[in-house]
């Protein structure tokens, strides 16, 4: 609870051919034994992730990755989980066995990295046993369009120029440093409900709702958190009006009515939406609602796993809610954590909760996938506030998703 969590920290992976020695620039990187070496290729079969800090950057997460030359039929799956982080990579760092030097295997990763516009950091690993020449490596480097860093793990030779270089290249994404900034100035009340129920997680709060009243504090505003049934003594009890009043979406409709028409009022998923993702595809999404037919699949997407209540928002409440638009029986799939499926065709409209677990690389892809294969997806905290009808209010303070749900309407 006390540190930064993994969606929000900057995602670095290792790319390379096995026995490149990815395993060992994480150790040499952080300074300390993460990852498993070993001169036997293919030590690394699923991709490992450790959190750690690099300054200036701050808190990242080392993502290492098998081999890119994995062979026979389990070699295949774990290239293609390699493949797959990829989809969470902000920067790759592709790393060269200097005593072979680059081959069509680095070509191939390298295409699909730029493919994603993920910036990129060139390495040349095991220095210490190369006898290449300053003009092998200035060939390397124009075959791949790719400057490239020697280093050596065994005696740290360029390490410090790797960390650099990572520094230089890491991206910087203002949109990841606030969740609500531009809603809210300082001194301003904002209300929080936060249901307590058998589903809350003991002694802690969720991690959109921690998230949200962090950005309230760092933004000099003043976070009012209280329970659903507590809502309208707090709100009579302030010497004045919230500018914001932020609920779980499952307590919305009650939120709703207890709030004064004159306070803005939206939900943590929506605001996640727009933070992780695109409110604005995400609203573009519900019109497919109303095109569904008796019989059609529907794909339930979570960030996560957790021990599903039995009374799950997307096990079963979301599901009877869209059944009772439809009129008839639709048929649900589920995907949850890490894992997204390729074949996507099959599905009239993705689900989606609000990727509190993912970074925003991953649910961008997710949502840019999805509208590839011509898929609407919607986020839980919008398709909520459509089924109970305050859907309008609770995007009113966002114009662009605001004038696209109007348009769906007809108005």
């Amino acid at each position: 609870m006390n540190t930064t969590p993994t969606s929000s920290r900057l995602h670095i992976a290792l790319f390379g051919r096995r026995n490149a020695g990815k395993s060992s620039i994480i150790n040499a990187l952080t300074n300390q034994n993460i990852a498993i070496v070993s001169e036997i290729a293919g030590t690394t079969t699923d991709p490992v992730q450790k959190a750690m800090e690099i300054l200036p950057i701050g808190p990242v997460v080392i993502i290492d990755t098998a081999g890119l030359d994995d062979t026979g039929e389990l070699g295949e799956l774990r290239i293609k989980k390699t493949y797959e982080v990829l989809n969470r990579t902000d920067l790759a760092l592709l790393v060269i066995d200097g005593t072979i030097g680059p081959s069509k295997f680095e070509e191939e990763i390298l295409e699909k990295i730029r493919e994603k516009n993920i910036p990129v950091v060139g390495v040349i690993n095991k220095r210490d046993l190369t006898n290449y020449d300053e003009n092998e490596k200035a060939d390397w480097e124009r075959k791949l369009k790719l400057e490239l860093v020697e280093t050596s793990t065994e005696s740290g030779y360029g390490i410090d120029e790797l960390k650099r270089q990572i520094i230089k290249k890491a991206p910087y994404d203002e949109r990841e440093l606030s969740i609500i900034s531009d809603l809210i100035n300082p001194g301003d009340f904002v209300v929080l409900v936060v249901p307590i129920d058998k589903a809350a997680p003991k002694g802690r709060l969720i991690l959109p709702q921690q998230q949200v009243i962090r950005d309230v504090i760092e933004n000099d505003a003043i976070a009012i958190v209280t329970k659903e049934y507590e809502l309208k003594e707090t709100i009579e009890n302030l010497n004045k009006k919230p500018t914001l009043l932020i609920t779980d979406s499952q307590a919305f409709l009650k939120v709703s009515a207890d709030t004064p028409k004159d306070i803005p009022l939206t939900s943590f998923s929506i605001l996640f939406a727009r933070y992780k993702g695109d409110l604005d595809e995400m609203t573009r999404g519900l019109k497919a609602l109303e095109r569904l037919k008796p019989g059609d699949k529907v794909l339930i997407a979570e960030g996560c796993t957790h021990h599903r209540q039995s009374d799950d928002i997307g096990k079963v409440k979301i599901p009877r809610w869209i059944r009772q638009i439809v009129g008839g029986d639709i048929q649900f799939d589920y995907a949850s954590g890490m894992t997204f499926p390729d074949n996507l065709e099959k599905y009239k409209l993705i689900v989606h909760c609000g990727g509190c677990m993912l970074n925003r690389r991953e649910m961008m892809y997710r949502i840019s996938y999805a509208k590839g294969k011509n898929v609407p997806i919607v986020n839980y905290g919008l398709l909520i506030a459509y089924v109970q009808g305050i859907l309008p209010r609770a995007i009113e303070m966002f114009p662009s998703a605001r004038l696209i749900y109007k348009e769906g309407q007809g108005e």
